[in-house]
């Protein structure tokens, strides 16, 4: 800025840089979690809805997910005794009817994930709402009740979002980075997620304008979530792993998970947790009043 610039930073209302320790049950020392974002074809239809949808390629690469992908992963998760949390686009649940069944049936809980996985921070207050009752509606249908989780597409929201997932009686949110263990934002619990181990950012590739490199090595991406687990397990977070059905349902990402797991289990100090048992946890817990935080997003505009 010059000496006449009459521009002003409003950074954020809550200035706090010192928290306690958060306090794992049962003395553990970090919380561990596995998810999977359900996405199958449904972010493709959202960013062709203004043409036609003509790449079959990456439709048929998409949809690998819920014809096999699911049934493999369900399989390892079973192998090692997890309990997960799915989170299924509206749209996906309607398109595939056997899902939501199949999930708990096999025990694990499912979640939200938008209607059309569309991103919720470019929409107003109507069409958030509009798009989350209409998944209510297919899950309710689906499985008899409506369901208390959510994970916003792209792991991106707005004060409004949260709003409207408040509004919705949800009882947690999994989307943002705040801190690396539960936390409330606006009176909304956070169960919170990483980029680092999130399958996408490793493995995603339709050899298409939005590639920006090839799949990595999948023993270095073992090597470095192995290293953020224990980043997170010496500072006492935790650990959130975020795959999707059409890319670690394949063999080599399978195997990936397999490995991974491994090395968790052979750790007796952590607590392996469904989103929605982390999120009661941290509401009955004494770390609910130490981790409360706002939504305001703060400025920077004129004076």
């Amino acid at each position: 800025m010059t000496n006449n610039d009459t521009r002003c930073v409003t950074m954020h209302e809550d200035r706090r840089i010192s928290f306690p320790a958060y306090a794992w049950p049962e003395g553990k020392r970090c919380g561990v979690a596995f998810t999977l974002d359900l996405d199958a074809e449904s972010p493709y239809f959202w960013t062709a809805r203004e043409r036609p949808a003509t790449s079959l390629g990456e439709l048929e690469q998409r949809r690998y997910g819920p014809r096999q992908g699911v049934a493999r992963i369900l399989a390892l998760l079973e192998k090692w005794g997890i309990k997960g949390a799915f989170y299924v686009p509206g749209v996906v649940a309607a398109t595939y009817p056997d899902l939501l069944p199949t999930l708990l049936r096999a025990g694990h809980e499912v979640g939200y994930h938008g209607y059309f996985h569309e991103r919720l921070d470019g929409l107003d207050e109507a069409a958030l709402d509009d798009y989350l009752q209409r998944s209510i509606d297919v899950f309710q249908a689906q499985t008899g009740q409506a369901r208390r989780g959510y994970r916003a597409p792209s792991f991106e929201h707005s004060p409004a979002s949260l709003a409207a997932l408040r509004r919705a009686g949800l009882a947690y949110d999994s989307s943002l980075m705040g801190f690396d263990h539960p936390y409330t934002i606006d009176g909304l619990v956070q169960v919170p997620v990483t980029w680092t181990i999130d399958d996408a950012l490793y493995f995603r590739y339709t050899n298409g304008p939005r590639d920006k490199t090839h799949p990595a090595n999948p023993n270095a991406v073992l090597e470095s979530w192995i290293e953020e687990f224990e980043g997170v397990r010496q500072w006492g977070g935790l650990c959130m792993i975020t795959v999707h059905d059409w890319i670690s349902g394949r063999g080599q990402r399978l195997r990936l998970l397999d490995r991974f797991f491994a090395h968790i289990a052979a750790c007796n100090d952590v607590w392996w947790a469904t989103p929605m048992t982390i999120a009661e946890y941290h509401r009955s817990s004494p770390n609910a009043d130490a981790f409360e935080v706002s939504a305001h997003i703060g400025r920077f505009a004129p004076a």
